[in-house]
């Protein structure tokens, strides 16, 4: 393995099925979503990065400005290095398809911003509670890549409003998007799981 920016961990899969990358919420570490990720796709192969932000009670992918808004600033900053991770760990770690973003709020919000800016990078992504990272949209496109985004009808930490926006931001760029809204909170939950285990494979057939 090359010399690595981001801490992370790496299962491999028992198939030749899309490689899931995960990005964990604020707070979080790379052991966060793997039983997750176990539970969507037993078999899929499973890179698990941890964000570079240090937070007193664990890490972020990038930070929030004061009054908690997204710093789109600093999500622009962060994403070269985390693009350059992913593409070459893939190579790395002999992955020959495109990977599957799993992200959950601050790993979520990441994986939109990678989604619209690197759109080669990625084969789709499935985020729970995000956030759109940039206002206005962006100019990337990304015809046809298969998002899936689930959010809590009873989330205190978002407004209903807010993965619709970026849904909407995404369609616009040419996403095939998916959007569900669970009778949940902020947390992920079995029902999420089920819905994203659902949703992998629809886009196997």
């Amino acid at each position: 393995m090359t010399a690595s920016t981001h801490a992370h961990c790496f299962h491999a899969g028992t198939d030749g099925r899309s490689p899931l990358v995960l990005l964990h919420g604020s707070h979080g570490s790379e052991s966060d979503l793997i039983p997750v990720a176990d539970e969507i796709a037993p078999e899929a192969p499973k890179l698990s990065i941890r964000g570079t932000v240090s937070m007193d009670e664990g890490y972020a992918f990038f930070h929030r400005l004061p009054d908690r808004r997204v710093d789109p600033d600093d999500i622009i900053a962060r994403m070269p290095m985390l693009a350059g991770f992913i593409a070459t760990a893939c190579a790395d770690y002999n992955l020959t398809t495109c990977p599957v973003a799993i992200g959950f709020s601050n790993g979520a919000i990441m994986g939109a911003a990678l989604l619209m800016t690197y759109p080669e990078l990625l084969a789709g992504a499935i985020l729970y509670r995000p956030l759109a990272p940039f206002t206005p949209d962006l100019a990337d496109r990304v015809d046809n890549t298969p998002v899936l985004i689930v959010d809590g009808a009873h989330d205190n930490r978002r407004s209903p409003a807010d993965g619709l926006q970026l849904a909407e931001q995404l369609r616009r760029a040419g996403a095939r998007v998916t959007h569900q809204v669970l009778s949940v909170g902020h947390a992920i939950t079995a029902e999420d799981k089920i819905v994203a285990r659902e949703w992998l494979l629809a886009q196997r057939r």
